[in-house]
């Protein structure tokens, strides 16, 4: 039997929406359609029709393109003269603790609805309320929650407790008085009745309608900046992808404002010349050249004032530019977050790579609807001038980079990865191993990786001691990872081969990762 196509997710109850939408006839669009929903359910901190994305979609035959359905600034920033409800919170990752901020003033526009909607409409190929059918039976029925989602959960408790609304929504089925832990079923009637609504009745039941004259209002009384005006002027933008060369291969990704992708490329020039591949993958000069390219990268982030300056992406990639710190590559030594990814490819070569997010959540369900809003005017790596100086009315940059791989083989990935600044280490050190070591896509996922940033070079384990050492002598930073973990990301990728018509898929491990070819 031919293959319907090849799908890798954060959860297995994610990648079996899509599994079981490519069965029943849908194509890469309609199946990551479908899983973006079910995450909504399987992935609850990660996912929600409250946050915003980003789709690069390649029709097979056709040109690609980014959908981008990100959170947006409200039109007016009531900082200035009211009294917002903005608090900080601290998440405790064990190893380290990082504050967020939360509240009705941490929530932007969001943008997934509208974004589900348009990309449906462009490239859909199954009715949405078919689309809709897993994800509805996931909150009616319920599911039982997985060791990485209730570690998330644990994480982030002080977020989800904070109150009444969201406390309800995920408190233990066995204890109300603590949060959902693992094993356990988690429920969202509320969701199911909703989503159930929306699908059939269009965006403008969320845009337009009820949900947002209920948010507006709150907004109002309880100290955050939304009206109805964000709400009705909300849109769906359509680029054409980034476009980066390396070595033969072309890799399509997310454009600006958005940063992950133009750090990706930029990333990869500086290693296009480089010579990898005669290193060998693990060695000590592989490890020295990629903690330099991250470091150089950081800085060349921090000069051309990428997210805060319009021309910073032209200047990012000038060639003189990327020669500068290249020289600083070629003349040396030779010897943590709330979002998720979704790829799919179906056997027709349909392509499409969806990173989205919530932030961690503003602590704000909307009521009657079982949906938490993002807080991503509280989130520090995407407001980087500070908390409430963002420009009004304007579509926040992000490091999510959906990215596509043509390869010189002929081979098409599509591939992306949770994890905020790790987003773009993470895709990067996959990108080179498929290309410059000749790594198969599961090797390349799961093989041990490493992050520089904030003069902390960070290493997981499974590098040979030789190489550690080596590269631990150019950093006086360093932190040395007991396990693989979350924190570098979490690579979804599958691929696609036209001369044999095969597809491979390889979920994270990092991130619950699940891979299933349909």
């Amino acid at each position: 039997m031919p293959k319907k196509g090849a799908v890798a997710a954060g959860d297995t109850h994610t990648a079996n929406a899509a599994a079981e939408i490519l069965r029943a006839g849908g194509n890469a669009f309609d199946a990551v359609l479908g899983a973006l929903l079910a995450a909504t359910q399987a992935e609850p901190v990660l996912a929600s029709l409250g946050g915003g994305g980003f789709l690069l979609a390649r029709p097979m035959g056709g040109e690609a393109e980014i959908y981008d359905f990100f959170a947006h600034t409200p039109h007016i920033n009531k900082a200035r003269d009211s009294e917002i409800d903005f608090r900080p919170v601290l998440a405790d990752f064990g190893t380290v603790q990082q504050e967020f901020h939360i509240g009705q003033g941490s929530i932007a526009t969001p943008g997934v609805v509208k974004g589900i909607f348009a990309i449906h409409d462009k490239l859909g190929r199954m009715p949405l309320p078919e689309i809709a059918e897993p994800a509805i039976s996931l909150a009616s029925d319920g599911l039982k929650l997985s060791p990485l989602q209730a570690y998330i959960f644990d994480v982030v408790s002080p977020i989800y407790t904070s109150s009444e609304s969201t406390m309800q929504l995920y408190a233990s089925p066995s204890n109300p008085s603590r949060l959902i832990g693992e094993g356990e079923l988690s429920k969202n009637p509320a969701f199911a009745d909703f989503l159930d609504a929306l699908v059939r009745e269009g965006p403008d039941l969320f845009y337009l309608g009820e949900v947002a004259k209920k948010i507006s209002s709150d907004c109002d009384e309880m100290g955050g900046h939304l009206e109805m005006d964000d709400f009705e002027k909300y849109s769906v933008h359509q680029r054409s992808p980034l476009k980066i060369s390396y070595g033969d291969a072309i890799i399509l990704t997310n454009p600006p404002p958005s940063t992950g992708g133009i750090l990706i490329g930029f990333a990869l020039k500086l290693l296009e010349k480089s010579n990898l591949e005669k290193y060998g993958f693990g060695t000590a000069a592989h490890l020295e050249a990629l903690s330099l390219v991250m470091e150089l990268t950081n800085q060349a982030r921090i000069e051309s004032a990428l997210g805060q300056n319009d021309n910073a992406g032209e200047m990012l990639l000038d060639p003189d530019f990327i020669s500068s710190y290249r020289k600083k590559v070629l003349g040396a030594p030779k010897s943590h977050r709330g979002t998720t990814h979704i790829s799919v490819i179906d056997g027709e070569g349909n392509a499409a790579a969806l990173t989205v997010s919530n932030g961690e959540g503003s602590g704000y369900v909307v009521p009657g609807t079982g949906v938490v809003l993002n807080n991503m005017l509280g989130e520090e790596d995407i407001n980087p001038r500070g908390f409430g100086a963002w420009d009004e009315n304007t579509r926040m940059s992000s490091m999510m980079a959906p990215s596509i791989l043509l390869s010189n083989d002929g081979k098409e990935y599509a591939l992306g990865s949770g994890g905020s600044n790790r987003i773009r280490t993470a895709v990067l050190q996959v990108v080179s191993a498929l290309q410059d070591f000749n790594l198969n896509l599961p090797e390349a996922v799961s093989l041990p990786r490493l992050h520089f940033e904030g003069e902390l070079l960070n290493l997981e384990p499974g590098f040979t001691d030789e190489a550690v050492n080596a590269v631990k002598a150019s950093f006086e930073n360093y932190k040395m990872w007991d396990d693989l973990n979350l924190f570098f990301g979490g690579v979804h990728g599958v691929m696609f081969d036209p001369k044999n018509k095969t597809l491979t898929a390889a979920g994270d491990p990092r991130r619950g990762g699940a891979d299933i070819i349909a």
